[in-house]
């Protein structure tokens, strides 16, 4: 395969090689605050020593900066934490507690311990208030403990929440590890502004790149930069290819909207409309328009060869529309979806429907191959024989259920209106849109079908070389086997 990988963006450069790259002044304050109240990293610093941490929060996680004694800036952050992907309001926040400014102690001279200055506080107003409460006729034996639980809540609380808080990120340490994920996370920080503009395809490459970010936190969770090096360098190639193409599309809207042809069907969209993220446009073959005929007349599409009943290929995909639901954001349509033929067989989709139109799908096909459920319309006799095989009505929406409840891995697309109606149609059949600004008809039919195919294959290729799509448990055993 043809390594496409080029020079990432050159805004990317600018993100956080320096705490608070864009409010300088922040710096400053936080820095003023730890000559005043913490630890600074001077040459007198062990290695056992804690310097005060400043905390730079980001849409993705967080960065924890030293304050050089120096007065210089530092170049490598001391922590690197990642929040986890698609992230809730209460994970959010757990996010904002780890990284709160650090607690005040207290050191008692009597005695060689240290206190929290809240729980200080708490131990202070639980003694007055313990003390009143018994002055107005409550129980010793009530007072009392109450006025010694609550500071001892106060000092061991904050640990409670702090390791229920790290569940929700992965946090890193090392220099080498460290400056490594701070590469990442400049080129994720340069996705995230770009899904500002609310287009799918740029808020799909900031999610992937927010996934990517997990994932290379992980690894250096349990590995080195050296043992993990092949696994990095390839999570860091799709990271720098996301923000290329990120920064094609950037430059190709801005373009547009200079020349004033914004509104106008864009080289990416093709004759469908906009595909989903990470397509790149195909050659599509010359479109005939002629007022009120089909352009295609006379056209033969190539002879398919009829499935061999007795070879099974479980390595194929199954592609259908469905009703449109949208995501959490209520701003994508997702309307088509692709899955393993052999999420068929799980436990959750009607069966034996599921087995038997697993057994149908899976007959004669190519490894890798994807399969409209409209192909196997086709092939029972436009549908008059399905109801010997199963009912697909019932099957493809247990399908859905499951991909929404994240019981099987599924490719789901928010395909454009024509290329969906391709989809649904028949390998033979054709689709008329009306062209309001050419003021004539087009006629799209079995070429433009196998382009949107050659499309969601070539955007489920990419998919499947990092993981196949896992069809859920528990699967029944093919029909097949059986016999």
């Amino acid at each position: 395969m043809t390594d496409t990988r080029r020079t990432p963006p050159p805004t990317t450069a600018v993100h956080h090689q320096r705490p608070f790259t864009r409010d300088a002044g922040r710096w400053e304050k936080e820095r003023s605050r730890a000559l005043r109240t913490g630890h600074v990293r001077d040459h007198r610093c062990s290695l056992v020593c804690e310097p005060v941490l400043v905390h730079e929060r980001t849409p993705w996680g967080w960065l924890a900066w030293t304050v050089p004694g120096d007065g210089t800036l530092p170049d490598v952050p001391h922590q690197v934490g990642v929040l986890t992907p698609a992230a809730t309001r209460t994970q959010r926040l757990a996010l904002r507690w780890l990284t709160r400014r650090p607690t005040q102690y207290i050191a008692l001279d009597t005695v060689p311990v240290c206190l929290r200055f809240p729980a200080a506080a708490v131990a202070f107003v639980s003694l007055l208030a313990g003390l009143f409460a018994m002055g107005h006729g409550v129980p010793v034996g009530i007072a009392l403990p109450a006025m010694l639980l609550a500071p001892l809540l106060a000092e061991h609380l904050p640990v409670l929440l702090d390791a229920r808080a790290r569940e929700h990120v992965r946090s890193i340490e090392g220099d080498a590890a460290c400056r490594y994920l701070q590469r990442l996370a400049s080129l994720h920080t340069y996705l995230i502004q770009a899904a500002a503009s609310d287009r799918y395809e740029l808020r799909r490459s900031a999610e992937v790149g927010q996934n990517l970010l997990w994932d290379v936190a992980g690894l250096l969770q349990s590995q080195d930069t050296r043992s993990a090096s092949a696994q990095l360098i390839d999570r860091e190639r799709l990271m720098v290819q996301l923000a290329d193409q990120v920064a094609q599309t950037l430059e190709r809207t801005h373009t547009e909207a200079r020349s004033g042809t914004e509104n106008q069907p864009r080289g990416h969209e093709g004759p469908l409309g906009p595909y989903p993220p990470g397509f790149a446009p195909a050659a599509w073959p010359a479109r005939r328009r002629e007022p009120g005929t089909s352009p295609l007349k006379g056209y033969r599409p190539m002879t398919q060869d009829q499935p061999d009943d007795d070879v099974h290929t479980t390595d194929v995909y199954l592609l259908f529309a469905h009703e449109p639901y949208y995501l959490g954001d209520g701003s994508q349509e997702i309307n088509t979806v692709v899955v393993a033929a052999a999420s068929l067989l799980h436990p959750q989709v009607r069966q034996p429907d599921g087995a038997q139109i697993h057994n149908r799908l899976t007959q004669g096909r190519k490894p890798g191959e994807i399969i409209p459920l409209a192909t196997l319309t086709h092939e029972l006799g436009g549908g008059a024989d399905w109801p010997t095989v199963g009912d697909w009505e019932t099957v493809t929406t247990d399908l859905v259920q499951l991909v929404r409840a994240g019981e099987c891995d599924a490719l789901s697309l928010g395909l454009p209106e024509i290329a969906r109606a391709l989809i649904i149609s028949g390998p033979d059949n054709h689709v008329r849109a009306f062209d309001a600004v050419a003021n004539q008809f087009i006629t799209y039919g079995p070429e433009e079908r196998a382009a949107v195919l050659a499309e969601v294959d070539m955007f489920l290729t990419g998919l499947v070389a990092e993981q196949h799509l896992w069809p859920g448990d528990g699967l029944v055993p093919p029909l097949f086997q059986q016999a």
